[in-house]
């Protein structure tokens, strides 16, 4: 249902169009981009050591979400991130399908035994994505930023190799 493709700064632009405002980019990729997203921060962010990003494709060849793996050093885990899905795309799957095929990537690699991820509590939507991909809870971080008066709080989660592969079997 969705395929994934490197992503290039060509995907950019339809990216950045995804992300309306200060509060969403922060949702989306933390605090490691500035409001405006421009061109420079993708062009930096595309070849970090480590880092792969995707840009996932739906059947109609529209572009449908964007996700990013960052392979620790040591091979034994990655740290999926940025994930978004196309607002037009949301709950229909695209998620979950996008999502699919990163973790089929990572957990193809030699050694790698745990994925993590984090996310900010109060988006529920990719809470529960992440959950039903067989990710759980690792620790709560609260009051990790402070945005428009209001405290955020983040999940850290993680999904093993042995829980992903009972998953799939």
């Amino acid at each position: 249902m969705v395929e994934l493709r490197a992503f290039t700064l060509a995907d950019a632009g339809v990216i950045v169009s995804w992300i309306s405002g200060p509060a969403e980019l922060l949702t989306w990729a933390g605090p490691g981009f500035t409001w405006p997203l421009d061109d420079p921060q993708l062009a930096a962010y595309v070849v970090e050591p480590g880092r792969r990003t995707w840009t996932g494709i739906g059947p109609d060849g529209r572009l449908v979400g964007h996700a990013s793996l960052r392979l620790a050093a040591d091979g034994r885990s990655a740290r999926l991130g940025r994930v978004l899905i196309a607002p037009e795309a949301r709950g229909q799957g695209y998620g979950a399908a996008l999502l699919t095929q990163v973790l089929k990537f990572a957990f193809a690699q030699p050694g790698l035994e745990r994925v993590e991820l984090g996310v900010f509590t109060h988006n529920s939507n990719a809470v529960r994505l992440y959950e039903g991909l067989g990710f759980r809870v690792d620790q709560v971080l609260p009051d990790v930023e402070r945005v428009d008066g209001e405290s955020w709080s983040a999940l850290q989660m993680s999904l093993a190799r042995a829980d992903w592969a009972a998953g799939v079997a």
